[in-house]
């Protein structure tokens, strides 16, 4: 899917057209990947279009650009207030939001604070990332050769677009073979996540997921569906997990703001249960589909809807999970 190159972006307080939303050649984050990011949803529900975890989202992004150093002007609420803006601008009902933080135009070399901390917002509709079918039918991956980064090496609780050249490198693998997705390793030979995913494991009706320190980052999905799957009464581990594990799984899936819940069939060619969607991954997908799309109420308050008025008493811009 290419860029819609058409609509609005949010530059540094001021609405801009796509076309015009430009930075310069000699900018920092081009030639050192000197940038953090984010990337949320806005859903179509019954009462407007409703952001999921928005603020959860924009709290991780201020997290990233803490651990980098780079401190940027406006507030968490100012930028949250601009990505509403954006939205409404572009007259969107359901949206891909991806907020960035970066050093612009400044000072030469590898040294970053000479170089100003910039911010940008795009949004545009994006549909399942992983393709149409997969959340039901599931999607054949590999374990890539490519490992995830070493814990004293780069931080993976900082999603930095740099370290998304690890996931460059599993996804064009994956793909140029004939899988849909890769799995990396940690340094240590444990499962990580996928080149952008986090990754369930369901094996007698208990959920595993690799820790934190397995070089995973701190998905906001994947926090929700630990927090789903224990309203729904599944024991959840989060523990190491070798790599044999995956292939004697009962279900495997992957989760996060662009895969959603998608299932995984088979990993290097070994069918993982069934084969398909498996039944703890269907009702997980249930839970977090009538939460996203408004049918279920909001008790959490995961939904930022894009005009408060529209919707029911009990919304607010404000969310009291937190998420590690």
């Amino acid at each position: 899917m290419a860029f819609p190159e058409t609509g609005t972006i949010w530059m540094n307080g001021s609405l801009v057209a796509w076309k015009d939303a430009t930075i310069h050649i000699a900018s920092h984050v081009i030639h050192y990947g000197s940038s953090v990011f984010e990337g949320a949803r806005c859903y179509d529900t019954p009462n407007g279009p409703a952001c999921f975890r928005l603020d959860a989202h924009l709290r991780r992004l201020y997290n990233s650009a803490k651990i980098y150093r780079m401190e940027y002007q406006a507030s968490l609420e100012e930028l949250r207030d601009a990505v509403l803006d954006t939205i409404r601008a572009n007259g969107f009902r359901a949206c891909y939001i991806r907020p960035l933080v970066y050093r612009g135009y400044g000072a030469p070399g590898v040294n970053p604070l000479g170089s100003p901390v910039e911010a940008a917002i795009l949004v545009w509709e994006w549909g399942k990332y992983l393709g149409p079918e997969a959340l039901e039918k599931g999607v054949d991956v590999r374990v890539s050769s490519w490992r995830r980064s070493a814990p004293d090496t780069f931080p993976t609780l900082a999603k930095s677009s740099a370290n998304y050249a690890s996931g460059q490198l599993i996804k064009m693998e994956a793909l140029i073979e004939g899988y849909t997705e890769g799995i990396a390793l940690d340094t240590f030979g444990y499962v990580s996540e996928g080149s952008g995913e986090n990754l369930f494991l369901v094996r007698d009706g208990v959920l595993y997921t690799p820790p934190l320190q397995s070089s995973v980052l701190p998905g906001i999905t994947r926090d929700s569906i630990l927090t789903l799957a224990r309203d729904l009464g599944y024991p959840v581990r989060e523990e190491v997990i070798p790599r044999e594990a995956l292939y004697i799984a009962d279900e495997l899936f992957f989760v996060g703001t662009a895969a959603e819940i998608t299932p995984i069939r088979s990993v290097d060619r070994i069918v993982i249960g069934e084969g398909r969607c498996g039944p703890v991954t269907k009702r997980l997908q249930q839970a977090f589909f009538d939460t996203i799309n408004g049918v279920l109420p909001d008790r959490r308050h995961w939904l930022t809807y894009v005009y408060p008025d529209r919707g029911s008493a009990d919304k607010t811009t404000q969310e009291d999970a937190v998420t590690r």
